[in-house]
């Protein structure tokens, strides 16, 4: 009797889990018809005098690409006196006196920049754009992440859309992210398909739809009104997705959204697949915490169903990973208690088809000339989708147990381009202990296919195949990845160049600035005389000519690999 009711309560749980990957796929199929009414949003004209902008970038132990986001940001071609930049640096590595003159150089070209500090990193992310707010100038607020390099003319092409007659309700712009470093390898080209299907087809879907739209988090600019309005309650630290949950709540109390797929700014991904899946982690359980914090009230609210129904399935969207899992899990058990042969085929029928179809549509609306061969890297997404299942259904709980918790940052390495290296960055993150529980995982999937290929056949088992391979992929890129480094070795010098080289190894403070010389990176010299600059790396001189007169100050250097 026991075995009966076990029988029909695994059998109820399969059927659940394969409903809700149907709705999961054709939410997707939808998202693709709606797209083909998507619009494009040309930049408006430009307003009569432009309004005071600050632009906020979020950093935390950034040495890689710190510096290049500020100078980008400095370079953004807006009135001069009209902007400013904060620099919301709560590092506690060598990160600190880099920004410090990088700033201090743009603060000598005329640029209005400064460093935002804090005593503790309380609230993370969304605790530094709190803290920093009440001091902005700005009536807007643009925000970009560490690995941004948004384009010069990204403010002229946002701000205007704020400035016309309909636009005064507009909360927040976002823009498409492009990509730094799609070609480094086929992990990143996988992870570009999946950002460009989320672009250029769900964002501009709900859009064209009517739906509510997901801030992204960086890359897109907010009114400072729609921040602050009470209705809305500004930056809150109880969700790991800050962004999803202020844009939503800004929607929520009656302002707009805009997606702007023609406008790019084009950053970094992650090329070390354990920092990809710590990015999926804390976007998964940030997501499903948005969903506990305001599915109540999106389910409540007086949109119509229909908007009502794509908010909860768009906050659901990482519900996918825990059914693929439990999926998983559910049928050796009925196939052992004595239930009929189940074939999970089906799920690769007509209700599966929708997300292949997305990343599809997703790069013939970007990439027309070449979209057959970024969408041919489907196979190695699928497998990424497969592998970390886990790990975000480990998310999934959280997001549903607990309020907030810790914001782990996706390490950035400053590479772009195949042959560029990473793996002696300090950044690089070690083997996760989920990753024992992928190993149990992908053995259980070549039990489970060999269970279903005994009673139907090994066509039937192809499914669990896919979870075998998925999880091995995983491991195996894993462990690829961190393999021990081979540092090269130095000849013997000789006793007056050891003892040149090892002074220069020696950590030296500088001046009234208190710079401190990082034990993981080399020197940099810095000369200023009329007005040239040149960068050279360490053992050679980094030059600022100026009139007036010969300044000479040491930086941390910052290696070949990471100009």
């Amino acid at each position: 009797m026991f075995a009966e009711w076990l029988l029909l309560i695994l059998q109820i749980l399969y059927t659940l889990s394969t409903v809700g990957l149907a709705i999961y796929s054709l939410n997707a199929l939808w998202l693709v018809w709606q797209a083909r009414c998507a619009q494009p949003q040309p930049t408006p004209p430009a307003p009569a005098a432009w309004p005071a902008v600050t632009v906020q970038l979020p950093l935390y132990n950034e040495r890689h690409v710190a510096e290049r986001l500020i100078e980008a940001c400095a370079r953004l071609d807006y009135p001069a006196d009209r902007l400013e930049i904060q620099v919301l640096d709560d590092s506690d590595d060598a990160t600190a006196p880099l920004i410090d003159s990088c700033v201090q150089r743009w603060q000598q070209a005329g640029r209005d920049v400064h460093v935002v500090r804090r005593a503790a990193r309380t609230g993370y992310k969304a605790g530094a754009l709190a803290h920093a707010l009440p001091a902005a100038r700005g009536e807007f607020i643009a925000i970009f992440d560490a690995d941004f390099l948004p384009p010069p003319d990204f403010l002229r092409a946002t701000i205007p859309h704020f400035c016309t007659d309909d636009g005064g309700d507009l909360a927040f712009v976002q823009a498409r992210w492009e990509h730094l470093n799609r070609n480094y390898s086929p992990l990143t080209r996988g992870q570009a398909l999946a950002l460009d299907g989320h672009f250029a087809i769900e964002q501009a879907g709900r859009q064209a739809a009517g739906y509510m739209l997901g801030f992204n988090g960086s890359a897109g600019v907010w009114r400072r009104a729609a921040i602050e309005d009470p209705a809305v309650g500004g930056w809150q630290q109880d969700t790991l997705c800050e962004d999803l949950d202020l844009s939503y709540r800004a929607q929520l109390a009656g302002w707009r959204a805009r997606y702007c797929n023609e406008l790019e700014a084009p950053a970094e991904i992650p090329p070390q697949l354990a920092a990809y899946k710590r990015q999926q982690f804390r976007w998964a359980k940030g997501s499903i915490q948005t969903l506990r914090k305001l599915g109540g009230q999106v389910g409540r609210s007086a949109r119509p169903p229909g908007q009502r129904i794509a908010g909860l399935i768009h906050l659901a969207s990482y519900l996918v990973h825990p059914l693929l899992l439990l999926l998983l899990l559910v049928i050796p058990p009925i196939l052992l208690l004595g239930g009929e042969p189940i074939s999970p085929i089906p799920l690769v029928g007509l209700t599966s088809l929708g997300p292949p179809l997305l990343y599809a549509a997703g790069q013939l609306r970007l990439h027309r000339n070449r979209w057959l061969q970024n969408w041919l890297h489907l196979p190695l997404l699928t497998l990424l989708g497969l592998g970390v299942c886990l790990n975000n259904t480990h998310a999934v709980w959280q997001g549903w147990s607990t309020r907030g918790g810790e914001f782990q940052r996706t390490p950035k390495f400053r590479v772009q381009h195949a042959g560029e290296g990473w793996r002696t960055s300090t950044y690089r993150l070690p083997i996760d202990r989920i990753m024992l529980g992928e190993l149990l995982l992908a053995g259980y999937s070549l039990f489970a296919a060999y269970l279903i290929a005994e009673r139907a056949g090994w066509f039937s088992a192809l499914f669990m195949l896919l979870y075998a391979a998925s999880f091995a992929a995983v491991i195996g890129v894993t462990l690829w990845q961190n393999r021990p480094v081979r540092q090269p070795t130095a000849p013997a010098a000789a006793p007056l160049t050891g003892y040149l080289v090892k002074m220069t190894q020696r950590p030296v403070q500088w001046g009234s600035s208190e710079l401190i010389h990082d034990a993981q990176l080399a020197s940099l010299e810095r000369i200023e005389n009329n007005g040239e600059t040149e960068h050279r790396t360490a053992g050679r001189v980094h030059v600022d000519r100026k009139a007036g007169g010969h300044h000479r100050a040491r930086q941390p250097e910052q290696s070949k690999l990471y100009p």
